[in-house]
């Protein structure tokens, strides 16, 4: 019998767990430090869940999660060498993917409504371009201008922006601009080299400037450590304001790119430490929407639950991710129904307005810019 009771007594580690988890808040503003996110990555994965989906209680409806339709309006030949993507122009003689010129503005929003139709609140638009050109703004914006008149929320991903092209589109309405950071700091010279990682801080912080919202986000799987994945929460912590959408994408390797050849031939990443990566996401960015993105395709039920338990709330929907596949929306559907999720509705930024004084009367009102 006293054995039987010892092995329920509970130990030193258990009691310093309660003691850490008893110190957390749910202050949006609460910078953890990187000891504190290391500890958070170190607890019993039952008590990680717990503590995250309480968070994520305390800061969204429980149950409600925001869902996203990617289209690729132009793919392949892109400048940049990202040693996971088939649509580097570096890996298309390995990759053998198939180049496309910029999709047609029509066909784009036919796209849109069909993604409305189905319940996507948000419709995302990705590009294979180092940067925009100057002959790519008026396009861009126009995409941008046609889709939120259709009454959905609006992002891009476009690459590298300046200050320019960043207010260009936030004048236009956009209301989300992706750029993911990817990693860690230390291992980022590990999966690109065109573009450096203080380059995309600096797009990050042209993007938040301008009064758009941020969307970065990250991809584990690639061979990086947990210290790089704990470096990488950290670093959104750093910036003055968390990212509103923060993507956790496992890494989908794909065959000819480095990274992806690197992957099959050593083993994939634990989903379970991937859905670590999100409940630690969750806690230490309490307000943000952290999304399921790639990877997602390949998991169970079971697993998906577990990733929504652990504070995530929001996803892709639609059977591919610019160029790799996707859990299928019926399957989704289903499984929304069986889990009890419910899909938010679409809140597109308000026009960008400026106060007018007539000059004879002294009135002063709002205008909406002309687009």
């Amino acid at each position: 019998m006293s054995a039987l009771l010892n092995i329920t007594e509970p130990n030193n580690n258990t009691s310093n767990d309660n003691d850490f988890l008893a110190s957390l808040t749910t202050d949006a503003t609460k910078k953890y430090s990187r000891e504190q996110i290391a500890q958070l990555f170190d607890l019993p994965l039952m008590d990680l869940l717990l503590q995250a989906q309480t968070i994520h209680r305390q800061n969204f409806n429980a149950n409600e999660v925001q869902i996203s339709t990617l289209l690729s309006i132009k793919t392949g030949n892109c400048p940049e060498d990202c040693g996971y993507c088939s649509q580097s122009g570096h890996h298309r003689d390995t990759t053998k993917l198939q180049a496309e010129k910029r999709i047609e503005v029509d066909k784009v929003i036919a796209a849109a409504k069909r993604a409305k139709a189905t319940g996507s609140s948000r419709f995302c638009m990705g590009a294979a371009w180092k940067h925009p050109s100057a002959k790519d703004m008026p396009y861009v914006v126009e995409l941008v201008k046609e889709v939120k008149a259709l009454g959905l929320e609006t992002c891009m991903t476009l690459g590298m922006l300046d200050t320019e092209q960043a207010t260009q589109l936030a004048d236009a309405g956009l209301d989300y601009y992706n750029h993911n950071l990817d990693t860690s700091r230390s291992y980022y010279e590990q999966v690109v080299s065109t573009r450096s990682y203080d380059e995309r801080l600096d797009t990050i912080a042209n993007v938040r400037n301008s009064g758009i919202n941020v969307c970065s986000g990250n991809i584990v799987g690639m061979g990086e450590s947990r210290d790089d994945r704990i470096d990488w929460v950290h670093e959104l912590l750093k910036m003055p304001k968390a990212p509103e959408s923060i993507p956790v994408n496992l890494l989908v390797p794909i065959a000819g790119t480095p990274i992806g050849d690197r992957v099959l031939a050593e083993g994939q990443l634990s989903v379970l430490e991937w859905i670590r990566t999100i409940a630690v996401t969750r806690i230490c960015c309490p307000s943000s929407y952290v999304r399921l993105s790639a990877g997602r395709e390949s998991l169970s039920d079971s697993e998906q639950a577990l990733a929504f338990m652990a504070g995530a709330n929001s996803f892709f929907y639609g059977d591919k991710l610019l160029t790799t596949g996707n859990a299928s929306q019926s399957g989704d559907d289903r499984l929304m129904r069986e889990l009890g999720l419910t899909k938010q509705f679409a809140a597109p930024r308000a026009p960008k307005q400026v106060p007018v004084m007539d000059a004879m009367s002294g009135h002063q009102s709002q205008v909406v810019l002309a687009e």
